[in-house]
């Protein structure tokens, strides 16, 4: 890849374009040679294996590796864990930190966490996981599900009751989990009497949309499979670079769901759904809260509905989030939920759209995502078939 890292080359449109934009931040930050200067960087490993290398990382802030000679790899996170990679065959170094978990090569894997499941199907590291959090039925990969259905992956309960006595007898040496499991230290406790490593991702936490995808390099780490996952970042972001080049639609759109007590729930303005917009050419609404409103959260802000309406109502296009909530599957059911949406600029013109329930996961198809909503907003045909038009 050469555009999206900001390295070497001019921007590819002018300055107000989106691809423009997302190159400046990598190039402002210095993350197009960044090498991991962080406050959670921590390479003194207690042992005298020698440094070689760190891995540059050109978005990605929540997690950084460094490269130790025999093959070995030093992963820090942000929330403070320290896992070293140990090659297939070698020892743990004698002396390693005691804060220092460690991941055996090849590593049996309890996969929790959803949206590491298309980064490895990218890399072609499924064969690694023995044991999911998801059934057959709501993978949002093909390869797992038949695993799953094949019996070659067995499904092991959700991240807050796994099945502890499965993933002993398949002997799991490594659990790759989401933020979710601070909610549930007990569990986690417990799979580390097993013996089994748990490593907390931290990919929904990341400033920029491209910084979520560059968690496949640390999956690359992990599994083994660092050239594949160098190539697939690269091959993938030039094609989010490709669409984000062309000219700004001049569009806005309002993003949201209803929820239960009759709100609307949009994402915040740094979010990576808002930034996706703005790569498809789209200015995305954003209702940032100034305060703690109930519901709201570091990804989402919680809008009473007169509030959401005085400010949406003139969106040129709506994507409403049927990830969240999958009962609108019409513009009347959109309306039902409320009568003040029938009078929004967007419905009455009939640029109403729904997105894949999977779209959260689809870190690997975030170009699809991003033209199918360049072609929501720009009345195109075609489509990958995450946003589609209600009717």
């Amino acid at each position: 890849m050469t555009g999206l890292s900001g390295c070497g080359r001019s921007p590819v449109a002018d300055s107000g374009s989106a691809a423009s934009t997302l190159e400046g931040s990598a190039q402002a930050s210095g993350r197009c040679a960044r090498t991991a200067a962080t406050s959670f960087r921590d390479t003194d490993l207690g042992c005298d294996l020698r440094h070689t290398g760190t891995l540059e990382l050109a978005y990605a802030r929540n997690f950084t590796v460094d490269e130790y000679e025999g093959g070995y790899r030093l992963v820090c996170i942000s929330n403070g864990e320290r896992f070293l990679v140990i090659p297939e065959g070698a020892s743990v170094p004698e002396g390693l930190a005691d804060d220092i978990a460690t991941i055996r090569q090849p590593a049996r894997t309890y996969l929790v966490s959803t949206g590491m499941i298309c980064l490895l199907d990218e890399i072609d590291a499924l064969d690694e996981v023995s044991v999911s959090s998801v059934t057959a039925e709501d993978s949002p990969s093909e390869r797992l599900s038949h695993a799953i259905e094949d019996g070659a992956v067995s499904y092991g309960g959700k991240y807050s009751a796994p099945d502890f006595e499965l993933i002993a007898q398949t002997g799991c040496t490594l659990a790759i989990e989401n933020t979710k499991i601070n909610h549930a230290p007990d569990i986690k406790q417990k799979l580390q009497d097993l013996g089994v490593t748990v490593l907390t991702e931290q990919s929904s936490s990341e400033p920029e949309v491209l910084g979520r995808l560059e968690w496949i390099k640390l999956m690359g780490v992990v599994f083994g499979r660092e050239d594949e996952a160098n190539e697939a970042f690269a091959r993938i972001a030039q094609r989010v670079e490709d669409t984000a080049a062309q000219a700004p639609t001049g569009k806005t759109v309002a993003f949201f769901y209803i929820n239960d007590d009759g709100a609307a729930v949009t994402r915040r303005s740094t979010d990576y759904v808002s930034q996706m917009i703005k790569l498809a050419g789209g200015t995305f609404l954003s209702f940032d809260p100034t305060d703690d409103a109930e519901g709201s959260s570091s990804v989402q802000a919680v809008i009473d509905l007169e509030t959401f309406y005085a400010r949406a109502k003139d969106a040129d296009v709506v994507i409403y989030n049927t990830t969240v909530d999958s009962s609108v599957t019409s513009i009347d059911d959109l309306i039902g939920k409320n009568p003040l949406l029938a009078d929004f600029k967007a419905v009455q013109e009939g640029n109403v759209f729904a997105c894949d329930e999977d779209m959260y996961q689809a870190m690997t198809s975030m170009d699809g995502i991003i033209g199918d909503m360049r072609s929501a907003l720009t009345g195109a045909d075609g489509n990958a078939g995450y946003i589609w038009k209600l009717r």
